[in-house]
């Protein structure tokens, strides 16, 4: 947090006579998780959370952020001049309607144009413009403030083997081309950061937790361009890609290139990550705005990654096995490990699976109250020390070369309570139910969302976050456009279920102060039959790892939940049995013991 900035902020939109200052949570590329050089929202308001904006007027400075966030930003905001503003439905921009309400007519309202897409400035336009309010994207107002503002990374890029990706680099962009040539352009501009490293076959660590690099990428009908900075980029690996016809330029230049296409080129682009800023430099070429070419193929796993992730799943498993047997016997031993010990202890266990790369999101350990906080992210220095009472939420997850692996595990550290054991059951209850689902090829995340939430709902109880995400093959953890939300402000509510998507599971209940529960698979959407009346598609579960019944109400479960329950332990077993040691075998079998 910067107070300094914040003063210094205000001056300078009194000078400019400026009414407000949007700072983003974003990068030029839209990306969830933003190297630190991008972190501007974070470094003037103290707010970490990944999602949330920031809105800075003479006499208000507020943080919008959904239910994932309302109790880690009343913590981190508390004592600040930085207020929190509940948002209503995730991802909706109600700060625009707040502007809206609350400055003149006639008001300037300023933004960096490089950290806004195509698709939101014109959004903001449209709903200041019914109040005569103006938008000026030009105005970096921040970056000058930021004293020692990290420098943008550096890292070395690497090749993903085809053995992984399934698909040569020469063979994904030869189709991609069909697909450019067929919608009437000369050239694609690619600038979300994992379709990039997924169309090239190359992975980075530029970004924590996403093995991506910063670059964008313009793909013509006979070459393409990567605007990245040289020194990421092994001699040899340089040669490789000029064999594919990809050439290589500075990622400065990339303002230039655009601006020097010609009247006669047809550029396609995806005006939900193409920057503002970036689309005002294609003013001499025609512009058509298209499919998300790269993003929906990305989405879809072919054969070799589906193999790979369930290869990452069984690694998984046994990294997991390890940490929790650790868990339970430090408390047996009267030990008092923290959140972040265990946190730790998670990261070295997976660390020692082959081909393992890194975790894929920071690790939630949330205990009792903590597990309430959606997105809790234990401290080296505050986190609290696990006992053996209570409730233990572990949400965790790893990059694989194979993979990219999220799972949740509540686990009981004593007897539960009845009320306990009713929000656990109904949370399992909802999971079943997602995870046996049959449905109609065209059926929408919105629908499968209500599936997970009807146990809690029959209860009158809910959770407010969305139910599932797409999950990325070693790359994002969470991947668009597929998933499962209960509103249609983003693309996990709208985007139909396809065969080869993989998403998470994850129904919760929370209450604060108390307990949080979460319980989280990964599944994959394959084809069940085809008749008369369609195709219908179920789900595979991939994760493998086993889900406590301590806290269970098994009054409460149905014939059909017990089996389902009793078979997914079985295969567990079955799965990670001949990968342990003899003692770890017998905790996976009491782990597993029908229920």
């Amino acid at each position: 947090m910067s107070i300094a900035a914040l003063q210094a902020l205000r001056l300078a939109l009194q000078r400019q006579e400026i009414a407000a200052y949007i700072v983003p949570s974003n990068d030029p590329h839209q990306s969830e998780y933003v190297p630190d050089y991008w972190k501007l929202r974070e470094w003037l308001s103290g707010f970490t959370g990944s999602a949330g904006t920031l809105v800075i007027t003479a006499t208000a400075a507020q943080v919008w952020t959904d239910g994932r966030y309302f109790t880690q930003a009343e913590q981190e905001l508390a004592g600040s001049p930085f207020v929190l503003k509940k948002q209503q439905v995730a991802h909706a921009p109600e700060h625009i309607e707040w502007l809206v309400e609350n400055l003149p007519a006639g008001a300037t309202v300023a933004a960096d144009g490089k950290l806004f897409s195509v698709q939101q400035q014109r959004y903001i336009e449209k709903r200041f413009a019914a109040k005569g309010i103006e938008l000026d994207t030009q105005l970096d107002l921040l970056g000058p403030l930021w004293e020692d503002r990290p420098a943008l990374p550096l890292s070395p890029i690497f090749e993903q083997d085809t053995y992984f990706a399934g698909v040569s680099r020469a063979e994904k962009l030869q189709a991609l081309r069909s697909e450019i040539k067929a919608a009437g352009c000369t050239h694609h501009l690619i600038c979300t950061l994992e379709d990039i490293a997924w169309l090239l076959n190359l992975r980075g660590s530029d970004v924590g937790f996403t093995p991506v690099f910063v670059a964008y990428l313009i793909v013509g009908l006979d070459e393409a361009w990567l605007f990245i900075h040289s020194a990421k980029i092994s001699t040899s690996l340089q040669q490789q890609l000029q064999q594919d016809k990809v050439q290589l330029m500075l990622y400065s230049t990339i303002d230039l290139f655009c601006g020097e296409l010609s009247a006669r080129d047809r550029i396609l682009i995806d005006a939900a990550s193409c920057s503002n800023h970036l689309y005002q430099q294609l003013s001499k070429v025609q512009i058509k705005e298209g499919a998300h070419l790269v993003r929906d193929r990305k989405a879809v796993k072919n054969h070799a990654e589906i193999y790979h992730f369930k290869s990452a799943m069984r690694k998984d498993g046994v990294a997991l096995l390890r940490a929790f047997r650790w868990l339970e016997a430090a408390l047996a031993e009267g030990k008092t490990p923290s959140e972040y010990d265990f946190a730790q202890k998670i990261a070295a266990c997976r660390a020692e699976q082959a081909d393992y790369f890194s975790e894929s999101f920071p690790a939630i350990i949330g205990y009792n109250g903590h597990g309430a906080i959606i997105h809790y992210r234990p401290s080296k220095e505050g986190s609290a020390k696990i006992q053996p009472q209570g409730i233990l939420l572990v949400d965790s997850g790893a990059q694989y070369l194979d993979g990219t692996t999220d799972i949740t595990r509540t686990i009981a550290l004593s007897e539960p309570t009845a009320q306990q054991r009713l929000h656990y059951t109904l949370v399992l209850k909802g999971m079943i139910a997602l995870s046996t689902a049959v449905f109609l090829k065209g059926t929408i995340g919105l629908q499968l969302d209500a599936l997970a939430r009807q146990p809690l709902w029959q209860h009158t109880l809910n959770y407010n976050h969305g139910t599932g995400h797409g999950v990325g093959a070693f790359l994002s953890v969470h991947e668009p456009p597929h998933g499962f939300a209960s509103n249609t402000t983003t693309s996990r509510g709208t985007t139909a279920l396809e065969v080869g998507h993989i998403c998470s599971n994850e129904p919760g209940f929370y209450l604060p102060g108390q307990y949080g529960i979460r319980i989280e698979n990964l599944i994959l959407c394959a084809p069940k039959v085809q008749n008369e009346y369609g195709d219908f598609l179920h789900f595979e579960t991939l994760t493998l790892f086993p889900i406590d019944t301590k806290l269970l109400d098994k009054s409460l479960l149905n014939v059909s939940e017990i089996e389902w329950l009793n078979t997914y332990h079985h295969r567990v077993l079955q799965e990670l049995g001949s990968l342990v040691e003899v003692d770890e075998l017998t905790w996976l079998e009491e782990k597993c013991k029908q229920f």
